[in-house]
């Protein structure tokens, strides 16, 4: 009898512990459940669909997300987070990782001198027409600022590029700050809006400037032309100074310009803003520029990995393109001497071989993707928390932008760099006036891939030579530990090289302004 009453107790406490656990988990249930709403979130956070992905969920590349409930990507990606026990993301190993390099004291140096004057009486109007993409023509345009100076005229503000490959419509107004180029550069040069009226049917020289020219030239051969003239076009702006031995001031004002003068309009910086907010929201990310579009294929001649219909629609583009002058390429030798833009496969491996974790948040900073849902698989599978503009914000907030290259190239921009890593896989426009701002901002980290060292590496691992691991990664280390953006002087031409050549080979001047528009702190 008391065995059954001992029985009878065991049973009514099991009974009680059962009910108390359901009724646990139901109430769990209702707090953390998916269709439980989140705690309100900024404004400028709200989007219309919502993001929801578990563990084991593969994202599409065109998928569209939204960021309110970004930390649950971050939550499902968290075990591959943990290392022997360790939180990776807290180890010495990973904030290396996102580590700037030393500035050793370089600061931007502008200012002009104290003798530096105030633009005088001009002597006439130069036009401007800006030509290429995006960071072509802001290139373009502050030279044209220090041409204005040396020539002593009066800019007009200048025509964006409407006949490009891009067939953007876009004005001055609508992608750059109009109203802030202007101020900023009030004691450099004069510059109007417009033309005036008067001035419509005056006699007028159109000039295609001399690539990489010097003071000399404009002051000489440029200047002469207000003898008969008063208004000057200048039918191409890009590389139409010199990357070297130009006056000081010159460059100084090239500095202020491109980096200071030139700022996106006020619609395109507070979006790209709010882009940067909501990566962030992962942790630090990558900005990847991934150059992987059609036409910058189609140009390159670059066709490794692709199938023969590719190949042959690319070169068909090629072809029928009538101002790109190279038609026959050897894709197999541009790819073996570096001269073309990592796949997306290879940057997988690459940023693998450096040593990034799985979940690390990666900005895909790129136009639209040839064959993205074939050929971002591979990468998707290296790193699958892929983000871009398109999936960052909402339609409502892009369609403004949508079409209009040149100012969805600008959100890109503004990412990449504000971005903890940048990272291009080409070193294209954009990739050197990224790689140029954030030095300019304080040598922020800037990986450049040795493309030519890198695919020698992974034809090895297609051929079965060597494996994904250790020793693949330790090479890829070493051979970039000193390509992460530190302070160096500007490279000038290549030994041997002569004529337009010689000025071709020389780093960019908006890609390092170091030593013209940066000085070590103590120096002055």
């Amino acid at each position: 009898m008391k065995r059954s009453r001992f029985r009878l107790s065991i049973l009514r406490c099991l009974l009680i512990c059962a009910a108390a656990t359901i009724s646990t988990v139901m109430l769990l249930a209702v707090h953390v459940s998916p269709s439980f709403k989140s705690p309100p979130v900024s404004a400028s956070n709200k989007l219309s669909k919502r993001w929801e992905i578990s563990a084991t969920t593969e994202l599409r590349w065109t998928q569209e997300l939204a960021p309110p409930q970004l930390s649950k990507i971050i939550a499902s990606s968290s075990g591959s987070r943990k290392l022997g026990g360790t939180d990776w993301a807290t180890s010495p190993e990973f904030d290396k990782l996102w580590e700037h390099p030393s500035n050793r004291g370089f600061v931007p140096c502008v200012l002009p001198s104290s003798s530096y004057s105030r633009p005088g009486e001009s002597r006439g109007f130069l036009l401007v027409h800006a030509n290429g993409g995006l960071n072509q023509m802001r290139a373009g345009i502050s030279d044209m600022v220090a041409v204005a100076r040396i020539l002593n005229a009066t800019l007009v503000i200048p025509k964006l590029d409407k006949r490009s490959f891009w067939q953007d419509t876009s004005k001055f107004g609508d992608v750059f700050d109009e109203d802030h180029f202007i101020n900023s550069l009030l004691n450099d040069v004069k510059i109007v809006r417009n033309l005036p009226l008067e001035f419509k049917k005056a006699k007028r020289a159109v000039k295609y400037f001399t690539s990489w020219s010097n003071v000399d030239y404009y002051q000489d051969e440029i200047y002469r032309l207000w003898d008969d003239h008063q208004v000057i076009r200048a039918a191409k702006s890009d590389a139409r100074l010199a990357n070297n031995n130009l006056p000081p001031e010159i460059q100084k004002l090239r500095c202020r310009a491109f980096f200071e003068a030139i700022k996106f309009a006020p619609p395109i910086e507070s979006l790209g803003k709010l882009l940067v907010e909501r990566m962030k929201s992962f942790g630090p990310y990558i900005a990847l520029h991934l150059r992987y579009e059609k036409d910058m294929l189609a140009f390159s001649g670059c066709t490794y990995g692709l199938s023969q219909s590719e190949s042959d629609e690319l070169t068909t583009i090629r072809e029928n393109t009538t101002h790109w002058k190279v038609k026959e390429i050897n894709s197999s030798e541009q790819r073996a001497r570096g001269y073309c833009p990592l796949t997306p496969k290879e940057v997988g491996l690459f940023l693998s071989g450096l040593g990034f974790p799985s979940n690390t948040p990666i900005y895909i900073a790129a136009g639209e993707i040839y064959r993205a849902e074939t050929l971002m698989s591979d990468l998707q599978s290296h790193f699958p928390i892929l983000m871009n503009k398109e999936k960052l914000a909402t339609e409502e907030e892009l369609r403004p932008f949508r079409k209009y290259a040149s100012q969805m190239a600008a959100l890109d921009y503004i990412v990449s760099v504000e971005s903890d890593v940048f990272i291009p896989s080409y070193s294209g426009n954009m990739a050197r006036a990224v790689e140029g701002h954030r030095r300019f901002l304080g040598h922020r980290k800037t990986i450049s891939p040795d493309r030519r060292a890198l695919v020698h590496l992974f034809d090895k691992v297609d051929k079965g030579i060597m494996k994904e691991g250790k020793k693949l990664s330790d090479q890829i280390s070493e051979i970039h530990k000193r390509r992460q953006g530190s302070p160096r002087k500007r490279k000038g031409p290549v030994a041997g090289t002569k004529g337009k050549e010689r000025f071709r080979s020389e780093e960019a001047f908006y890609e390092n302004p170091l030593p013209d528009c940066l000085c070590q702190s103590s120096s002055f």
